[in-house]
Order: C-alpha cells, then structure tokens, then sequence
C-alpha cells in the first residue's frame, strides 16, 4: 500500500488502463474513487483518449458503478478544442468519431470537407480508407495537422490497440508532414486552467496514470504528484529505463490510500 501525501484535494485519474480495461473496471478501482470521496478529495477523470464525447464518458463511468458528471471528465478533445479556438481555427476536416466531432460542433468548430483550416486527427475507432484517404489529400495541399493527443496504443484485455500515435505516424510516413502541435496529454495547459478554475495548487494534486510519456510527464510539467500504475501500458522494465522515477509506483489504484496522522 502507498499513502498519498497529506492535503491532497484532487486526484486527476486516467481511465483507459487505470480506471478499467476495455470497459472492465480493474479490480479495486470503484472502491478507491469512493475512498477518494470518503476523505473528502475531489476525482477528475482524465482522458487522452478523444474516441468518445464527454457524455459517452459519463454514461460509461456510470454503467461501471462510478458516480461522473459531464464536469467531472476532461479529455484530450477540450484541450484541442481551446487551443484550436485561440488559433481561431474554426472550421477542420475531423478525422474522428462521430462523438468527437458532436463535441467540436458543440464548441463552435464546424467540420466540414472542403475550406478547412486544418485537419484535426482524433482516435478514430470508425476509420475508414476513405476518410483516411481525404485527410491525407488536404495534408498534400499544405492544409496543417493536428492530433489531439500522442498515444501510441489503447490499452485492452487483449493487448495494445493502434491509438493516434500510431495513425499519426501512418500519415507522417504518407505525407512526410509532421503535426503543427499535439494536443492532450503531457501539455500541462490541458489541465492547469482547471486548477485554477477549482482555485487548488498542483502541489494539492495527484496525477495517477499508467503512461510515463503522457501521464507521468505531464505530472512532472505541472509540479503535481505523479502516481504510476502499472495495471495498463507501462511495465517496471519500462520505469527502470526511463530518464526519471514519478513519485510513487503502485500495481493499481487499489493499492493507493490517503495520510491518516
């Protein structure tokens, strides 16, 4: 067991990976949010995984016996959305769900197939070769590139799924255009405008995840505890290799409690 340190007020907690596994909940995970609860700390789910809105999220939390508001969830696709906004790029070509692109129109991005600003490259789970075909064709025509997040996989019961990372790299080797930014998770923007709204220093929280190059970082960037779980993608290989150690390194999140003096 790992005790948090004490004056925690918010754990951010990735889903896929950390929460559950292919819609699963990993053994112990409703059982430490309502320990969360129980000791009065807040729980923002956290998600690069930009497949589903933020209503698809709530519904499945919710199926899983986790008790989410559409508030309680913040994904990839908000990061993208406001920095899409500050850009003033309103109007993209969405390689996306149809839940993505329901939250881009929600926002006041148009997606459209011609006149666009840029294409925007979602974790497409409704990929076809055609949709596929017409983002790399605006991509010849210089029209700029955006991910909403850099994961390579999804992680599964079955194994590693193709995430962004990896379609990204398929239309890097089709093009030979690199994105103008990679949105989501490790950007520290994506939720430090959040601890400011909820008015808590990121000394106050805890990121827990199962990734080291998008969780861990982005703990590491924002000055939040950083809680590595290895029930998703990364391994204790893989944190022996890595350039530094997050704070904490637990099976799961079924074995994190909070300080009692």
């Amino acid at each position: 067991m790992v005790s948090l340190p004490e004056g925690i007020k918010i754990v951010l907690l990735d889903l896929d990976g950390t929460i559950h596994l292919g819609g699963t909940p990993i053994p112990g995970a409703v059982d430490f949010i309502q320990r969360c609860h129980e000791n009065g700390v807040k729980t923002i789910f956290l998600s690069n995984n930009s497949s589903k809105s933020v209503n698809e999220y709530v519904m499945k939390l919710n199926s899983m016996g986790i008790d989410a508001r559409a508030d309680d969830v913040l994904l990839s696709t908000h990061d993208c959305i406001q920095w899409l906004k500050k850009k003033n790029w309103t109007k993209i070509y969405c390689l996306g769900t149809k839940g993505m692109k329901h939250m881009m129109v929600e926002n006041g991005i148009e997606c459209l197939e011609e006149d666009v600003d840029c294409v925007v490259l979602g974790y497409d789970t409704e990929l076809t070769y055609e949709k596929l075909s017409k983002a790399t064709s605006l991509i010849h025509q210089n029209i700029p590139l955006v991910a909403t997040h850099p994961d390579i996989v999804c992680p599964s019961p079955d194994g590693g799924l193709p995430d962004v990372g990896a379609i990204l790299k398929m239309i890097e080797l089709t093009t030979g255009v690199q994105p103008t930014i990679i949105t989501g998770k490790p950007r520290p923007e994506m939720i430090l405008g959040r601890l400011d709204i909820e008015g808590v220093e990121p000394s106050k929280v805890a990121m827990i995840g199962d990734r080291l190059y998008t969780d861990m970082e982005m703990a590491r960037s924002s000055g939040v505890v950083s809680v590595l779980v290895l029930s998703g993608e990364a391994t204790k290989e893989d944190v022996e290799n890595y350039s530094w150690t997050p704070d904490f390194i637990v099976n799961s999140v079924d074995d994190i409690v909070f300080y009692s003096a």
